[in-house]
């Protein structure tokens, strides 16, 4: 072989399509790398989708689960099962290769599908920061105004909107106008990238996180105010029923604030990241970008564990579920608790 011969097949040994012109180069990484890279998220895939199948399953089960604000966890579960499997497995791909293989058009849909489940778990979160709110700080109109059907109009709202927004922006291209001549020249063959021009780069982050997180945080505060109010007062009653409910109160207090925290470790650097590079004509490195996208997709991650850890009926739910003697299980509807 000739060393032409030997540059030319070196050369495409590291395009995603050899035998494309314009071809994106492809990532070169040591196998040790990918192996580990291919293996962790992996890892994060199952997890996402069996934890949250596990938190579907014991609210459709279980009697004492199916309640409103369950109902908005539950759809919660199915938007972050919907993003671990139809969602994160292109994307890790995507991620280790540095390519794109499926070409554009399942691109712009993976794209749309990624928007919507990102921007409709966030909306969830935002949900049950409502429902949490009335539940502690309203706590005697709480029932008359969330009930089933009120949830399941707003869970209704929050899936057609994370649709419809989605899909609309991305097919139209309303983010692209501007960039034509910028993403000509970043354009190749096998590569798969959102852009958002100067505008959408600011209306899509305050409108799909900034603004629902900051219900969040303000309805969070109140209540994590309000909860540790509760459990002062019951304290001061020297009784066990009372310093159990205190225990309880403040273990609630914990829980919103992890959720809460969770949230924004998750979600905030990738929104600033999409805001800041809107700015500077995309500064950020693919590789650190990919690495963020991943750290949103955590929080997708996060969630069934935070209920398996802090939820007591969740716990039983699960242990029941997972227990090796579920096929003899008398197919009881109901928890039982001490």
């Amino acid at each position: 072989m000739t060393p032409n011969a030997t540059d030319t097949y070196t050369e495409n040994m590291f395009l995603c399509y050899p035998l494309l012109p314009d071809s994106c180069p492809k990532v070169h990484r040591l196998t040790v790398i990918k192996l580990t890279m291919y293996t962790l998220m992996l890892l994060m895939i199952l997890s996402t989708v069996f934890g949250n199948l596990l938190v579907i399953i014991s609210i459709s089960h279980f009697k004492q689960l199916q309640s409103p604000t369950h109902l908005i966890v539950r759809s919660l579960a199915a938007s972050d099962c919907l993003l671990g499997s139809l969602v994160m497995p292109y994307s890790m791909v995507r991620s280790v290769e540095g390519c794109w293989f499926l070409g554009d058009v399942i691109c712009k849909v993976h794209s749309s599908l990624d928007m919507t489940f990102c921007i409709s778990s966030i909306l969830h979160l935002s949900l049950i920061s409502i429902d949490r709110y009335w539940a502690i700080c309203d706590p005697l109109r709480y029932k008359m105004r969330i009930t089933s059907c009120t949830v399941t109009v707003f869970i209704t709202i929050t899936w057609l909107f994370s649709f419809a927004y989605s899909f609309s922006i991305v097919f139209s291209g309303v983010n692209r106008i501007g960039l034509e001549m910028l993403i000509m020249q970043m354009y190749c063959v096998g590569s798969c990238v959102l852009f958002f021009n100067k505008q959408w780069g600011i209306i899509c982050p305050l409108l799909t996180f900034f603004l629902p997180g900051t219900i969040m945080s303000s309805l969070y505060m109140m209540v994590f105010h309000v909860a540790r109010k509760h459990a002062k007062v019951i304290s001061d009653r020297v009784t066990v029923g009372a310093t159990s409910s205190a225990h309880r109160e403040r273990k609630a207090a914990k829980t919103l604030a992890l959720v809460m925290g969770v949230f924004l470790f998750c979600w905030l650097p990738i929104f600033i990241a999409t805001v800041v590079d809107s700015f500077l004509n995309f500064v950020t490195p693919g590789d650190v970008f990919e690495a963020l996208v991943w750290f949103g997709y955590l929080n997708s991650t996060c969630n069934p564990l935070i209920y398996g850890l802090f939820y007591p009926r969740f716990q039983k739910a699960f242990k029941i579920l997972m227990s090796p003697f579920v096929c003899g299980f008398s197919d009881s509807r109901t928890l039982t608790f001490e």
